[in-house]
C-alpha cells in the first residue's frame, strides 16, 4: 500500500555495481555483516540518523524508515561488472581494506558474486589491464549487452527493482561537447556511430541503465550524468539519477570547513590540498588525463562556496591548488593535507592546517549504501531527473549549468536540501530551523 504518494519497498532491490575493487566490496561485505548482525553500518545516515519533524508538540525525531518506506538490507542482492574476474571475496581479499576475520564469516556469499564482463576501452583507464571485458566492435553494442545484463540479473536473482552504481576508477576528462552530450538523440546517433572521443563507457554503463528501468548513480567524476542528454534520457524514463563523486574525505572537510571561514566573514588567500594514496584508484589517478576529470571535481568545492560576487573584499583572486600521489605502501590508508591561509582583522594573516589520516573504502561504503536507497526511494516517490537532495553525499553535485544554476556544495544547506525531501515524501512540512 502507498504512503504519501511512495510505492512499498516490497521485493528484492538489485544493487549492481560498476566495479568490484575496493570500494564495492567494503560496501557488499558491510551490508552482508551487518545484516547477520556480525558489525554496524556505521557513517551511513539511512541506518542511523534521525531527522526533527514537527515544531512545538507535534516535534519528533525520526529515522528516516520511520519517515518514508526505505528498502532494507535483507532485501539488497549485489552484482557487478569489473575488468578482473576475481570474485568479490578474492577481490575483497586482495583491496586489504577489511581484515580477514571481518570477510571470512560472509565468504560464501562474497564468493556467489562473480563480476559480469565490463563494458570497457583501456584508453579511458590507460593503467587497467584486466581481460574480464565485453567483445563490443561499437559504443552501442556495449549498451545492448548492458542491458541484457540488466535484465538477466533481474530475472536470475528474482529482483522488484534495480539500482545502478558506479564505484570503478575515474576515466580521462572528457569536455561536454553541445555537438554530441545536448540532445539524447544525438548521443544515441554518436553511440551508433561508435564515437570513442565523445562517448565514454560509462555514458553507456548510464544510458542502458535509465532505458533498462534502473535509477543510476554516478559515484566518480566522470561527465556520464552531467550531461544535457542524460538528463533528457531520465526525463523520458521518469527515473532519478544522482552524480558525481562520492565525497568522502578532503571534499568533505573542505563542504564543511569553508562555511566557516564564509559565516565568519574572514577572508582567504589561499587553500592547497593534497592526498597520497596506494589503491587502484590511486594508480588510474596517476596518469595525468584521469586525474584532470578528478581536479575539476575536487576544485568545484569552494569556488561555489566562497565567492567573490558575494564577498569581493574576502574571496577575490584566491589561490585553490588541488594534489593527488600515488604512494602504493599507503593502500587504501588514504592521507590528505591542507594549509588554509585565512584574513582576519585589519587583514592580518592566519594559518589553518588539516592532516586527515583517513581510510577511502570505509568512508566511502556508507555513502554508497545511502545513495542506493535513497535514490530507490526517490524512483518510488515518483521523483525523476536530477536528484539535488542527494548532494550531500557528493563531491561534485549535479545542477543545470545551461541555465547558469550553480550546484551547492555548502555540508550545511545541502543536509537542509536532504531533510526537507525526506520530510516532504513522508507528508511533513519543510522548514529550515536548526535542531
Amino acid at each position: 500500500m502507498e504512503k504519501n504518494g511512495i510505492k512499498p519497498a516490497n521485493g528484492r532491490l538489485g544493487i549492481l555495481i560498476v566495479g568490484n575493487g575496493a570500494v564495492a566490496t567494503t560496501f557488499m561485505t558491510g551490508v552482508l555483516l551487518t545484516r547477520k548482525g556480525l558489525a554496524k553500518p556505521i557513517g551511513s545516515m539511512t541506518q542511523y540518523d534521525k531527522i526533527r519533524v514537527g515544531k512545538g508538540e507535534q516535534k519528533k525525531y525520526l529515522k528516516y524508515s520511520e519517515i518514508v518506506p526505505m528498502a532494507s538490507l535483507d532485501d539488497c542482492v549485489f552484482g557487478c561488472w569489473d575488468v578482473y574476474p576475481q570474485n568479490a571475496y578474492q577481490s575483497a581479499v586482495y583491496a586489504e581494506v577489511l581484515q580477514q576475520k571481518d570477510i571470512d564469516p560472509v565468504r560464501e556469499e562474497l564468493e556467489q558474486i562473480v563480476p559480469m564482463k565490463a563494458a570497457f576501452d583501456h584508453n579511458y583507464a590507460k593503467r587497467l589491464s584486466g581481460d574480464n571485458v565485453k567483445d563490443c566492435a561499437t559504443r552501442w553494442e556495449m549498451v545492448e549487452a548492458l542491458k541484457k545484463d540488466i535484465r538477466d540479473f533481474k530475472q536470475q536473482n528474482g529482483c522488484a527493482r534495480i539500482v545502478v552504481l558506479w564505484a570503478a576508477s575515474t576515466e580521462i576528462y572528457v569536455p561536454v561537447d553541445e555537438k554530441v552530450h545536448y540532445r539524447l538523440a544525438d548521443l544515441e546517433a554518436a553511440m551508433r556511430a561508435d564515437d570513442r572521443e565523445h562517448i565514454a563507457p560509462s555514458m553507456c554503463y548510464a544510458y542502458a541503465a535509465l532505458t533498462e528501468g534502473a535509477p543510476f548513480v554516478m559515484g566518480a567524476p566522470n561527465t556520464t550524468v552531467d550531461i544535457p542528454a542524460i538528463w533528457e534520457l531520465a526525463e523520458r524514463e521518469q527515473l532519478p539519477i544522482a552524480g558525481k563523486d562520492f565525497k568522502t574525505g578532503q571534499t568533505l572537510v573542505k563542504s564543511g570547513f569553508a562555511p566557516i571561514i564564509s559565516t565568519r566573514c574572514l577572508g582567504l588567500d589561499g587553500w592547497f590540498s593534497t592526498n597520497i594514496l596506494g589503491n587502484r584508484d590511486g594508480l588510474v589517478l596517476d596518469e595525468p588525463q584521469n586525474f584532470h576529470t578528478k581536479e575539476v571535481s575536487k576544485l568545484s568545492t569552494l569556488e561555489t562556496i566562497l565567492k567573490a560576487d558575494d564577498q569581493p573584499d574576502l574571496y577575490t583572486d584566491y589561490y585553490h591548488k588541488v594534489r593527488i600521489n600515488y604512494y602504493p605502501p599507503r593502500g587504501d590508508n588514504k592521507e590528505s593535507w591542507d594549509n588554509i591561509d585565512i584574513v582576519g582583522w585589519l587583514g592580518y594573516p592566519m594559518q589553518v592546517k588539516i592532516n586527515f589520516l583517513c581510510r577511502d573504502s570505509i568512508l566511502a561504503a556508507p555513502v554508497c549504501l545511502d545513495l542506493c536507497l535513497l535514490i530507490d526511494l526517490a524512483a518510488r516517490a515518483g521523483r525523476y531527473g536530477t536528484q539535488r537532495f542527494l548532494s550531500f553525499f557528493l563531491k561534485s553535485p549535479m545542477h543545470d549549468y545551461t541555465v547558469g544554476e550553480e550546484a551547492v556544495n555548502n555540508l550545511y544547506q545541502q543536509y537542509t536540501m536532504l531533510k526537507n525531501a525526506l520530510r516532504e515524501m513522508g507528508g511533513y512540512e519543510a522548514d529550515e530551523e536548526l535542531d
